[in-house]
């Protein structure tokens, strides 16, 4: 521990006035001189003040860090371009472990030209270190590659053989199988010169770069004149080829326009890693989709996490397009464009990059369908380390261990309260055992009347205590009635004591019991005055997790249906509003929200509501919304 004694901080805090308020890169490091942390910033003592501030107020995870670090380090530079441009060159070399770290067990299939060879040669490989080589994608099914590479070969016929056939094939004087069934113009045994072989993977390269139309016109219009000049076997050739265009044409999605070139990404995220989904659209159509999951150590803000992960995303991969679309404007948006102008130069392309937030349109659409494939993404990550027995049994010890419990938790139950404003107040109880959901012994809890979230924690333990003690006679198979190693409850110290005074109460013992703080690592047990702070490397931080959304998940489910529920009843009430009205209006609205904020006009637009009926529903609503403001009100403490 580097701390001093009787400090609020470490003892090898800089003395004040020594960092310089100059723009530049900072390094933390440990006993044993390796990097922990990389960081830039625009002014190095404003930012590095942020690792000093009393150790009680620091993030647990930046606390483990300036914790096992005993000394800073940091590198004066002349812009922030500078800084952003060792910042990512430290990360690379270093390998600091409390950076944002790739992590995926994906090796992808790309596309490959050996443009760099005397005859290149097309290839699917999942190795990114061929020198010279233009690759195209990834793609996220080999399949699906090999089709597509079956297809161009048809329209550019160039090699694709390995050294060793080419070599032979050249020897005897004699092409393999694909040059006789005319997949490859046989370069190997002169059936055209090497610059004409070079001029078709030149074309096959500009045609997955984007210029797909241009050929496809090209080749129809040659197609048309060899026929015009009763050069038929040449036209035929001619149409087998426009006919594999196509067919490639069509399996790949048109999403934009044809001019656009853009990388489209999305960013989910959590207290403990953010997943990424990207869709490389070139000449306004996808030519390759990637899915991958990052570590996040260290506290960072919405922009230094995409900034990171556009390090992550184009430091060794391919160069990005002249348009990045972002969820978030990243962090020192202009360093990271020049930045990336400068990765894409690297490859031998031209262009400024612009990365900008998709607003609206065909982008903004294709934006939220990356942030869908992202949070899939996310979620089978998760899914993934809870679904092998090995990781269970580990994550089921380390909860044990840092709870202090004589046994495994075989049986966990996770209690969460939901409401909208203080009203339509609902909790959820799921069950896991031996690491995985049981869903069929979920439980949903309507809470009458509450005053704050302490109560309603008392109300439903009291409610799941009694039957652990009385049993449940509506239950014939009395899962309600089995006795959980461990109870958890989403909500820090108060909740903690509110549900221990609950289980006191019924007379229930022998149940571990914690709550879930909203940091996630931070694990509150009854009566202890600090929490139980689980590793970021601890399995048992992703089961409770896991735990935590699926009550979530479940709670606000169940709000949902119940306010859907209440508008049913209300919307019944109004004369002439039957039962295939009520439907309708849910149906277009889409909610009980909407339906309640839709004004007489949006009203009618329903079918069969016109403007009388319209206006007594608009009054309904609002007036049964003036009436539950003030009692809203009255029932707050």
């Amino acid at each position: 521990m580097s701390r001093a004694p009787g400090s609020r901080t470490v003892a090898y805090k800089p003395a004040p006035g020594t960092i310089p308020t100059a723009p530049g890169v900072y390094r933390f490091r440990d006993e044993h001189e390796r990097v922990l942390y990389v960081g830039k910033a625009k002014n190095l003592r404003q930012r590095l003040a942020n690792y000093f501030q009393p150790l009680e107020t620091l993030h647990e995870r930046t606390r483990r860090m300036v914790l096992t670090a005993v000394r800073v380090e940091w590198t004066i530079v002349a812009s922030e371009f500078e800084a952003l441009q060792l910042e990512f060159t430290w990360i690379k070399e270093y390998e600091p472990p409390f950076n944002v770290q790739f992590r995926d067990d994906k090796s992808y299939p790309y596309l490959a030209v050996t443009m760099r060879d005397d005859v290149p040669r097309a290839l699917i490989t999942r190795n990114r270190g061929i020198r010279g080589a233009r690759y195209f994608g990834p793609y996220t099914k080999v399949w699906a590659i090999r089709e597509t590479l079956d297809l161009l070969l048809k329209a550019f016929p160039m090699r694709s053989c390995s050294q060793s056939v080419y070599d032979r094939a050249e020897r005897t004087g004699r092409p393999c199988l694909l040059g006789d069934i005319g997949k490859c113009s046989a370069p190997c045994v002169g059936r055209v010169t090497l610059e004409e072989h070079r001029a078709t993977a030149n074309d096959l390269v500009a045609f997955m770069n984007g210029g797909d139309q241009e050929f496809v016109d090209r080749v129809r219009e040659q197609m048309q004149r060899a026929s015009a000049r009763l050069e038929f076997e040449r036209a035929a050739r001619l149409r087998d080829q426009l006919s594999a265009l196509e067919t490639v044409l069509a399996r790949t999605s048109v999403v934009l326009s044809d001019k656009v070139d853009a990388d489209v990404f999305g960013l989910v995220h959590d207290e403990l890693s953010a997943a990424v989904h990207l869709f490389a659209v070139r000449g306004g159509r996808i030519r390759g989709t990637k899915s991958w999951v990052v570590d996040t150590e260290i506290d960072l803000t919405e922009g230094e996490l995409a900034t990171q992960v556009l390090r992550i995303a184009y430091e060794t991969g391919d160069p990005p397009a002249r348009e990045v679309l972002f969820p978030k404007q990243p962090e020192s948006v202009h360093e990271l464009e020049a930045w990336l102008t400068d990765r894409r130069a690297d490859q031998g392309l031209g262009g400024r990059v612009a990365v900008r937030v998709a607003q609206r349109g065909e982008k903004r659409r294709l934006a939220d369908s990356a942030a869908v494939n992202a949070a899939h993404a996310l979620q089978v990550a998760r899914t993934k380390r809870t679904s092998d027995y090995v990781t269970r049994s580990q994550a089921l010890a380390d909860l044990q261990e840092a709870l202090g419990m004589g046994e495994a938790p075989l049986r966990i139950e996770c209690f969460d309260v939901s409401h909208l404003g203080g009203t339509g107040v609902v909790a959820s109880m799921v069950v896991f055992e031996d690491g995985l959901p049981r869903k069929d012994q979920y439980r949903k809890f309507a809470i009458a009347q509450t005053t704050d979230d302490t109560d309603s924690i008392h109300q439903i333990i009291t409610r799941r205590a009694r039957y652990l003690v009385e049993g449940d006679p509506e239950d014939t198979g009395s899962r309600f009635a089995y006795t959980p190693q461990l109870l958890l409850v989403d909500g820090g110290r108060p909740q903690v004591q509110a549900a221990k005074r609950a289980l006191d109460e019924a007379g229930v013992r022998g149940v571990a019991l914690a709550g879930i703080a909203k940091r996630l690592e931070e694990l509150w047990l009854p009566d202890e005055e600090f929490p139980v702070i689980l590793p970021r490397s601890s399995e048992a931080l992703y089961l409770v997790q896991c735990l935590r959304d699926e009550a979530h998940r479940v709670a606000i489910g169940y709000q949902r249906q119940k306010r859907s529920s209440a508008i049913e009843s209300q919307l019944s009430g109004i004369p002439g509003l039957g039962p295939s009205r009520v439907r309708a209006l849910l149906k277009h609205f889409g909610s009980a929200k909407r339906v309640r904020a839709a004004s007489p006009e949006q009203l009618q637009e329903v079918a069969g509501v016109g403007p009388a009926l319209a206006l007594a529903v608009a009054r309904a609503l609002n007036a049964d919304t003036m009436v539950a403001e003030p009692q809203r009100q009255e029932s707050e403490p």
